[in-house]
This record gives structure tokens, C-alpha cells and sequence, in this order.
């Protein structure tokens, strides 16, 4: 079972809970999910599964949508409503001022991340620290959000829907809207529906998982279907062995040629990455730009 599954997780697990339940239910134990989401969270949770464990890392890095449910007035230890409370207010922001606020957490900046997270301090997970009243020293990591709009306003709560880079904490979000209105704020609910390529659209109920047949795949994203945006080249057999050892390829392994890869137009610059794929158009490994030029080095081999 090779590809991933797109599952709309309910609230009250953990994205490992739901790892754990699709492993038992698809009798497949290379299951990973592609970019945790809290317990309160609900929403698209991309599950890698067989070989298509290999590319988490790539499937890690895309933008987010979410829709977010914020609450001011409070303030929590966890940054939302299943924590515990650290600091009340009985004020309400005007919604000028909310909207004002949203625009300038817009644009690239540097984010800090819940001490309630998964980020590891000195090889500990800083949510484990926490629990255990112990100090946790995070730094900053770089964020970007593309996208954050007010989409309704209650008076002690909002609605924002953002889109932002992979890494993203929508916690540390609403604590800071709270903190620049004036009032404190907290996450009170938060639903994805976007990681990446996945949509909530083509997303499945946890529930739903017994019924599917292994053999059919569906709704299983096959491997050659992924990553559609990365440059593609289709190898001969003899590039396609040359591969499989982890040996580097040119032109002479390429059915497509060079520009099938769009190393000539530059889309296979340093550091990119391309798929590659047999003659039966089967995924089989991600390339980088060799060392001579115009060659490609398979650096994660799937056939």
C-alpha cells in the first residue's frame, strides 16, 4: 500500500492516535503523518503510507490553510482553551482594532513556538519539560503568513482564516492577537483544510478506514501523483538500474532528455529537487542536480 491518505481528523485525538489506528485497520505498518495537528485541532492530516514514508519530508513543507476560532479575554498555559488559565481580562476588542491587528501579524517575521509543543530542547520534547514544570528555553523560528482575514466577529471571539508556512503555530498566533489588542486571547478551536497538495475535499473520516480494500487503494494518492509541482524526468531501463543503486544519471538515461527535467531552463537548480520515473511512468526516486553537469543524483531511491 504505497501513496497517502488524506484523513479529517477529529478532535480529541493525536495525530500518533490516528497513525496508530490506521496501522491496525490497513494492516500496514509504514504509516507517518505529514505535519502534526493538537488534539483540540481538527481537519486534513496527510498519512504516508508504504514506500511514500520516504518522501514525509517533502510532503512536510507546504503551506497551511486554517480556519481558527479565537478567544479573548484569556489567557492559557497552552495558548488555547484545553489548558490552564493564566490570565483573565474582562475588556473586548473593537473589531477596527482586531482587524488591524490581523493585518500587521501578516508578511514574514519570526514566530515563538508553545512551550507546549513537540519542538525538542537539548533532544526533550519541550511539551514533556512543561509538564513537568521544568524550564523550557525555545527560540524563535522564521514563519511566514500569506493569508489572514477576519471572517466573522463576536465581540469576546473571531473567526480568522490564515494560510502560512509549514512550522506555523496558530497558538502562538492568537496569543499575540490577544496581546496586541490589549485584551488576551486564546485558540478556542481550529480546523485545517489544506497541507499543500491535500485538500479537506478529498479527505476521509478515520471511521471510513475499515471499509477501504487494500487492494483497490482508494482512496489512496498514488506515489506517481504526488508532488505534482517539482520538475518530473521518465528514465530509460538503464537509468532506471542505475537508480535503483543509487548511481547518478544524465542524458543518456533519460527517455524525456535533459529538458525533461527543465535542467536547461534552470528548474533543477542547486538544491531542487525532481522526480523521477521509470518507463511505466512508476515514481522511483527524488533527484538532485549531480556534481557534472547536467547529470541528476537520486538521493532518496523508492523502487
Amino acid at each position: 500500500m504505497d501513496g497517502v491518505l488524506v484523513i479529517d481528523k477529529p478532535q480529541g485525538l493525536t495525530s500518533h492516535d490516528v497513525v496508530a489506528a490506521a496501522r491496525r485497520r490497513l494492516g500496514e505498518r509504514r504509516i507517518g503523518h505529514t505535519g502534526t495537528l493538537d488534539p483540540l485541532a481538527t481537519g486534513v492530516l496527510p498519512l504516508a503510507c508504504g514506500r511514500a514514508t520516504r518522501l514525509v519530508r517533502f510532503l512536510s513543507s507546504s503551506e497551511k490553510d486554517y480556519e481558527a476560532r479565537i478567544r479573548f479575554g484569556i489567557e492559557t498555559d497552552s495558548l488555547d482553551v484545553t489548558g490552564a488559565v493564566v490570565a483573565r481580562s474582562d475588556r473586548q476588542p473593537a473589531r477596527a482594532d482586531v482587524e488591524a491587528a490581523i493585518v500587521s501579524l501578516r508578511g514574514h517575521y519570526l514566530q515563538m513556538p508553545p512551550a507546549y509543543s513537540a519542538k525538542k530542547v537539548a533532544g526533550r520534547r519541550a511539551y514533556a519539560a512543561a509538564r513537568a514544570r521544568d524550564e523550557v528555553t525555545l527560540a524563535p523560528v522564521p514563519v511566514h503568513v500569506v493569508r489572514a482575514e477576519l471572517c466573522a466577529f463576536e465581540g469576546d471571539a473571531a473567526r480568522v482564516a490564515l494560510t502560512c508556512s509549514a512550522g506555523f503555530y496558530v497558538r502562538s498566533f492568537a496569543q499575540e492577537l490577544g496581546r496586541r489588542v490589549g485584551t488576551g486571547a486564546c485558540l478556542d478551536a481550529l480546523r485545517r483544510t489544506r497541507s499543500g497538495e491535500f485538500t479537506i475535499d478529498t479527505a476521509v473520516g478515520l471511521e471510513a478506514l475499515g471499509a477501504i480494500a487494500v487492494d483497490e487503494g482508494a482512496p489512496l494518492i498514488a506515489l506517481d501523483r504526488l508532488l505534482p509541482d517539482l520538475p518530473r524526468v521518465r528514465l530509460t531501463e538503464t537509468g532506471r538500474v542505475r537508480v535503483s543503486h543509487g548511481q547518478p544519471v544524465d542524458a543518456r538515461h533519460m527517455a524525456d532528455g535533459p529538458s525533461g527535467a527543465g535542467i536547461s531552463e534552470g528548474a533543477a537548480g542547486p538544491g531542487a529537487w525532481v522526480r523521477l520515473f521509470d518507463e511505466r511512468n512508476q515514481l522511483v526516486a527524488m533527484a538532485q542536480p549531480g556534481s557534472a553537469p547536467g547529470s541528476l543524483h537520486p538521493a532518496v531511491v523508492l523502487a
